[in-house]
């Protein structure tokens, strides 16, 4: 009998008047949006796993939100213990990929073992070597993080994944999804209401799927550091898992603040959702 998960998005952060042309190519009339951040939380058996962290806004943290425009937080870890999770609570921790927002907080889980694909993690270690005129591809990767990676590295706590994998943990699924970086992957998850996917970064809008206008047409990001062919194969990829359902993609940027699901808590203006 296939594992279900129990499913929670916690928002965790809001930017100020970030504009939608810079998140979606071509969206030159969307204005601004106080843009969401969030996380997930899946639970099932003994197994409680993070897919992303948020970051702390502390230190390195503090200055990236500063740079980015991110003014309105709440800790990821005062979040989760809104739903009964301590940071030694959590087993696993998957990375959608390596960007400050998704994994600035993996210093404040010491115990959880962690998760990435192995082409995300060599890839920024190469691209952090470049010289200093290849900035414009690492300006969103904390060198803190990576560091927090390789430490964990050094513990035996780190996972690299090479690929699609099914049933990762059981009804857990993994999938390689390239594109807004070279190793970004999003996950499959088995739940009471079926399958649904946590997709990182790899959609940051329904309009990357449904195209301006409702065309159909995908809609590229207009951040990336990978190539435009492996997002549109990669947003492909997302919609054809879900037929077409879009109730059934937690985007983690979702500009709309998951109004299709059912919000179960508020902590200082932010909000957590059952899936």
């Amino acid at each position: 009998m296939t594992a279900l998960w129990d499913v929670h998005v916690l928002e965790y952060a809001r930017s100020k008047d970030q504009l939608v042309a810079g998140i979606v190519h071509g969206a030159h009339d969307g204005g601004v949006v106080d843009l969401p951040f969030a996380f997930v939380l899946a639970r099932s058996g003994e197994r409680t796993v993070l897919i992303d962290t948020g970051f702390i806004k502390e230190g390195s943290g503090a200055a990236f939100a500063e740079k980015f425009g991110i003014p309105f937080w709440v800790s990821p870890v005062r979040m989760l213990a809104e739903v009964g999770v301590a940071p030694d609570d959590v087993t696993d921790i998957v990375f959608s990929h390596a960007h400050f927002d998704h994994m600035g907080g993996i210093g404040a889980f010491p115990a959880a073992r962690l998760h990435m694909q192995k082409r995300e993690y060599l890839s920024w270690m190469e691209m952090l070597a470049l010289p200093p005129q290849f900035g414009a591809l690492t300006e969103i990767i904390n060198p803190d993080d990576m560091r927090n990676a390789y430490d964990a590295s050094l513990e035996h706590r780190l996972n690299l994944v090479d690929g699609d994998r099914d049933d990762f943990f059981p009804g857990l699924h993994l999938r390689f999804g390239p594109g807004h970086t070279l190793g970004q992957q999003f996950v499959v998850l088995e739940t009471a209401r079926g399958e649904v996917v946590v997709a990182g970064d790899c959609i940051y809008s329904k309009r990357n799927l449904l195209g301006h206008a409702g065309t159909g047409v995908y809609a590229p990001l207009a951040n990336a550091a990978g190539s435009t062919w492996d997002q549109l194969v990669t947003m492909d990829r997302i919609n054809q898992k879900v037929a077409g359902d879009l109730t059934r993609v937690i985007i983690l940027h979702d500009s709309d603040r998951w109004a299709h699901l059912t919000e179960v808590a508020t902590v200082d203006g932010f909000s957590i959702f059952k899936v």
